[in-house]
């Protein structure tokens, strides 16, 4: 899988810029505020239906612009497709191979991407909200499913705690119990998602991480459900009174979480950040493992100046790792080095919104 054309209009500091990209290593360099991770923005927002830098999409349109749009043309193994997104101040929507689509989440699976940023580098640190939307957002790319059973929970989750806002003293308990069997289906589904998903991801990303440490350190990703799902039903009830007094659903899979751990320890109390960092550089290198063997195409990598974060060794083994898919850069600076790891490297000159290809 690569992108071969992309296309931006008014958006964030583009008013018109297109680009021809190579299938090997695209590397985007300038200094800051440039317009570097705009590049990346616009074809995550192409995967994943969302900006990675922001809640409200509408921010993406350039100033003294009504709507902002973006446009790749995407070869995979035995198709072309096409995608528009559209973002207006009002709406937005997405075209793929011309034609809309009724429902934004039907877009995940159509390119796949893994996303590499400084800020991932702390997803060990941050809050379990983080890690939650890291598995969903991964889960959403390889299937359809998930996507529907993930938007089914939370519509009734909302509903739920919607309902014990506003009936505090005027509870209707069998209206409760069908909310309750309907969370549960729902909350089942996901659970043996992503267990598979994490077991998947911890064997691929501990074999890895036992490569970059030397045979030295050993990783374990253990997926940590709030309930168990074999009691969740049980414990949505044994919970009611508390549910009612705080007027939210207390367990259930959206207060799940991951654990990391190193050598049996807590990788976030104990790892320093050289361990922290080879523990993510890991598990984007196993989700690019798993995508590539569930959907038979390699995902487009992208990596939001990232090389200033990673040692000379890591560098070196990421640059033998991407080798054989598309991957967009974006650096304040080019290493000479990186021509002797990848010799199918194209280069980008980014300076007050302006891109020129040097090679």
């Amino acid at each position: 899988m690569y992108i071969s054309t992309l296309s931006l209009t008014n958006f964030r500091n583009y008013q018109h810029l297109s680009l021809s990209l190579s299938k090997g290593i695209n590397i985007f360099f300038g200094d800051n505020a440039q317009g570097k991770t705009n590049v990346l923005e616009a074809i995550y927002l192409c995967a994943t239906a969302r900006s990675h830098r922001t809640t409200s999409e509408k921010e993406v349109i350039k100033w003294d612009s009504e709507n902002a749009l973006v446009n790749l043309m995407l070869t995979k193994q035995y198709s072309l497709s096409t995608i528009d997104f559209i973002i207006s101040k009002r709406y937005k929507s997405v075209l793929v191979n011309k034609l809309p689509i009724n429902k934004l989440t039907k877009l995940f699976g159509v390119l796949n991407v893994v996303f590499f940023a400084p800020e991932n580098l702390d997803l060990i640190k941050k809050s379990p909200k983080d890690r939650r939307r890291f598995i969903d957002i991964e889960l959403c790319q390889l299937d359809s499913m998930y996507v529907s059973q993930l938007s089914s929970y939370h519509k009734i989750l909302k509903q739920r705690n919607c309902y014990l806002k506003q009936n505090v003293n005027n509870i209707n308990y069998e209206f409760l119990d069908i909310l309750d069997e309907n969370l549960y289906k729902y909350a089942k589904k996901i659970f043996y998602k992503r267990s598979e998903f994490i077991e998947n991801l911890n064997t691929k990303a501990a074999a890895i991480h036992l490569e970059l440490s030397g045979g030295k350190e050993h990783l374990k990703l253990i997926y940590e459900p709030n309930v168990d799902i074999n009691i969740f039903k049980s414990r949505l009830k044994f919970n009611r009174d508390r549910d009612i007094r705080t007027k939210t659903t207390n367990s259930g899979p959206h207060r799940d979480d991951i654990n990391f751990l190193m050598n049996d320890h807590s990788l976030k109390l104990f790892g320093s950040q050289g361990q922290q960092r080879t523990c993510i550089l890991s598990i984007k290198f196993a989700q690019i493992d798993i995508i590539t063997e569930i959907t038979g195409e390699t995902p487009i990598l992208l990596l939001d100046d990232i090389l200033s974060e990673l040692d000379i060794n890591r560098q070196k083994y990421l640059f033998k790792y991407i080798n054989n898919l598309q991957t967009m850069i974006t650096c304040t600076g080019v290493d000479p080095n990186l021509f002797t790891w990848n010799d199918s490297i194209k280069v980008f000159i980014v300076e007050k919104a302006n891109i020129i290809c040097k090679n």
